[in-house]
């Protein structure tokens, strides 16, 4: 079965083209603020949080990771589902900021173990390979 959520963060690309759109064509009516930025290793504090670069996941990531760029489809009805960080290992946000899917394992039975995590902001994605034990913030620069 194909599940199909749109991810927050290409629900907030609408803001992110209102921008654009102020920039190229002018001032327009109402008030527009820019589109989060991304987040660096500075400021991602936590210990429990490393780095890694996007070259170096594993190629199933890099299909997760395209799959929420373009909004799905899915393989997995839980891809989507809010990640509600209980262990505290990401930096703290409201309820709902953060959003989970699978990264396929090959040969898992299951879903397995790999995830990505995403926050609200631009490419702010999170590579478990061990099931929410330890995170790493995927560096898209390298």
């Amino acid at each position: 079965m194909v599940h199909m959520t749109t991810p927050p963060r290409i629900a907030a690309l609408g803001g992110a083209f209102a921008v654009a759109v102020a920039l190229f064509a002018g001032p327009v009516a109402g008030t527009a603020s820019a589109a989060p930025q991304a987040p660096t290793a500075a400021s991602v504090s936590l210990k429990s949080v490393g780095n890694v670069c996007y070259s170096a996941l594993p190629s199933q990531a890099h299909d997760t990771i395209t799959l929420i760029d373009q909004g799905g489809p899915f393989p997995y009805p839980r891809d989507g589902i809010v990640f509600d960080n209980r262990e505290h290992a990401l930096p703290s946000q409201s309820s709902g900021y953060y959003h989970e899917y699978t990264v396929i394992t090959p040969g898992a039975p299951t879903r397995g173990t790999r995830r990505i995590i995403t926050g609200e902001r631009t490419h702010e994605d999170y590579y478990t390979a061990d099931h929410y034990a330890t995170f790493r913030l995927v560096n898209f620069g390298c």
